[in-house]
């Protein structure tokens, strides 16, 4: 567990837990009377305009941060940088993928060195904000430092990372708001666009709050466009059953990278003291949307079951066919690797060159290609499709978007 406190729930945990109670509905997280309940955070930032937030620029997060740097370097500051070095380079040489109990010495850290800072010299008559600026710019330092002993975390997160960005860029083919129950008055592409925009540049930045800020920014042009519908409409601000579908549609279609990792390293690394109130209803939706569109399947879409599997078919089909097109060979040997061929090392080979501990391997692969055939001949007989007509266009120009017409044809 990376906290005891009941204010930083597990973050595995969260998702599940929001999406349990109801469909979109998010459940309380926080026990402590001055961190108010996060239901009642969404409910007031979607129905007053006085939470209306402009975006904020990640470049524009850290005005003081030369400054900061600049006393570090200065003699006065030799006990402070030297404690951040011991640090960066103790934690450099253990376990760099030990995961929450990484985040608990970054935390412990933040947290010693803001006592330090607060008894020094240089910030003798400092104010508070000076001092909470002081310790942003320490987060920003150390962690940009520590970056890449942190992100990802484990080789767990890195697949599934890819898992979540596979399953979106099928999902991306066909899902459409009226799937997730958008109401019709609060649907508008254009606008959700700049969300997606936003969403897209978390990897961009190696700050925990830099990154933070992206999320930020995407919840607030959704919670903008609600607050702006609902007073040029007869729409009543639904709370989260209006914000958290749309903002799984927006996450599906901005397919940000490495979406599990960047809320992970987040949720770790970005001090506690800060994740609260909008800024935890924020984190807590976007984790909330990646637990939904992770587990998706026909069961949390209006859509019948045997519409949304011919649908990911498809999509599987297509996007297959748009990375052969992207990616065709320019020579024999990538055309072999292209193919597949390199992957299978007796395709050249003679009779009189096998080994008999050859044959293990062979009746592996020999196993794994009927298995894939039996299952690609499956899929084309649903869709219609025969062999003979995915094979015409593999070589003819354009065939692979002729053959993406084609699936959405006999989709319909």
């Amino acid at each position: 567990m990376e906290s005891s406190s009941a204010s930083h729930p597990n973050f595995y945990d969260i998702g599940n837990r929001v999406l349990s109670r109801s469909r979109w509905r998010i459940p309380m997280e926080s026990s402590s009377s001055s961190h108010p309940n996060l239901y009642d955070i969404g409910n007031r930032v979607l129905s007053r305009s006085r939470w209306r937030i402009p975006m904020e620029s990640s470049s524009a997060s850290y005005p003081n941060f030369n400054d900061f740097t600049s006393r570090l370097r200065q003699p006065a500051a030799a006990d402070l940088l030297q404690s951040i070095k011991s640090f960066t380079v103790s934690f450099s040489l253990q376990n760099p993928h030990a995961s929450y109990d990484n985040g608990k010495r970054v935390q412990d850290f933040l947290a010693t060195m803001e006592t330090s800072i607060n008894e020094h010299p240089l910030w003798a008559h400092a104010s508070y904000e000076e001092i909470d600026n002081a310790i942003e710019c320490l987060e920003k330092y150390i962690m940009t430092k520590l970056f890449n002993n942190t992100f990802p975390s484990s080789t767990e997160d890195l697949k599934l990372d890819l898992e979540i960005s596979e399953k979106v860029s099928l999902l991306q083919h066909f899902i459409k708001p009226d799937h997730l129950d958008v109401p019709r008055v609060l649907q508008n592409e254009a606008s959700w666009l700049f969300a997606a925009k936003e969403l897209q540049k978390i990897n961009a930045f190696k700050a925990p709050r830099d990154k933070l800020l992206c999320i930020i920014n995407c919840c607030h042009a959704i919670n903008n466009l609600l607050l702006d519908i609902s007073m040029t409409s007869n729409h009543k601000p639904a709370g989260d059953d209006d914000f958290l579908p749309i903002l799984i549609y927006v996450t599906i279609k901005a397919n940000p990278p490495q979406l599990h990792s960047n809320l992970k390293y987040v949720k770790l690394f970005r001090k506690h003291s800060k994740l609260v109130s909008e800024v935890e209803y924020c984190l807590t939706n976007l984790i909330s949307a990646k637990t939904f569109i992770k587990s998706i399947d026909a069961t949390s879409l209006s859509m019948d079951a045997s519409q949304f599997h011919k649908r990911m078919q498809l999509a599987k089909l297509a996007n297959a066919a748009q990375s052969y097109e992207g990616n065709k060979p320019t020579n024999q040997q990538e055309y072999m690797d292209v193919r597949g061929y390199s992957r299978y090392p007796f395709m050249d080979a003679e009779a009189r060159d096998l080994r008999f501990e050859d044959v293990h391997k062979l009746l592996g692969l020999y196993k794994h290609q009927v298995a894939r055939y039996a299952m690609l001949s499956e899929a084309l007989n649903q869709l219609s499709i025969n062999e003979n007509q995915l094979l015409s266009v593999i070589n003819v120009p354009q065939g692979a978007e002729k053959m993406k017409q084609q699936i959405n044809r006999n989709a319909l």
